[in-house]
């Protein structure tokens, strides 16, 4: 599978967008729009995430300069900020029912963790008490949190209703990720669930850029 992220800034009224080049200078562009030959290209998520929620300056010669990094509150003031954008370059996956049965299963009952799906379509989980969630770019589609042996554990493994549920809201999530390469989406409640049939064909007919 292939994945990179491209930079790209936008500005307070959304109504313009940069993306960072290879040369590191700032074209214009439409915000998320597909790649192209001099766009830079980053295959880390953890050298993408030092770009999230950087504060840019418009420049004459080079198109935008990175400032500081915004704190907690400050994407409260109007700003041009930089962000991550999720480029797919081959098809992607179907999530694996059975690998996050297996996951969950083997989950320790009375950690907070959540489970998730990260951008290779694997189910991860992460103890939400000792990493980050917030602007963590391993993270495509979330979970609620939980540490009940309701919903994680051996127990929760083994109840069938709850195991296709929970897989058939993090497919719509997945399908989600897709359409939009928007990061960390919440799976959709289960009263909004489409029919599973309907939901696999759109990701598989699902076309990379």
């Amino acid at each position: 599978m292939k994945l990179c992220f491209s930079i790209d800034a936008l500005s307070p009224a959304a109504d313009q967008a940069w993306r960072l080049q290879t040369n590191q200078t700032w074209r214009s562009i439409h915000y998320a729009e597909a790649l192209q030959p001099n766009d830079e290209q980053v295959s880390k998520p953890s050298v993408a995430e030092n770009w999230l929620g950087r504060r840019m300056q418009k420049d004459h010669d080079v198109g935008l300069i990175a400032k500081n990094k915004s704190g907690m509150f400050d994407f409260l003031s109007r700003a041009i900020y930089a962000h991550a954008v999720l480029h797919r370059l081959s098809a992607a996956p179907i999530p694996n029912f059975t690998q996050m049965i297996e996951l969950v299963a083997n989950l320790t009952v009375g950690t907070a963790w959540l489970l998730y799906l990260n951008p290779a379509g694997q189910f991860v989980a992460l103890d939400s008490n000792a990493a980050k969630i917030i602007g963590n770019l391993d993270i495509a589609v979330r979970g609620e949190i939980a540490s009940s042996e309701n919903y994680i554990g051996s127990l929760a493994s083994q109840n069938e209703s709850l195991m296709a549920v929970t897989y058939r809201q993090f497919l719509e999530g997945w399908l989600e990720h897709l359409n939009t390469s928007n990061m960390a989406i919440f799976v959709p409640d289960v009263e909004k669930l489409n029919k599973k049939e309907d939901v696999l064909d759109n990701i598989q007919q699902w076309q990379h850029e």
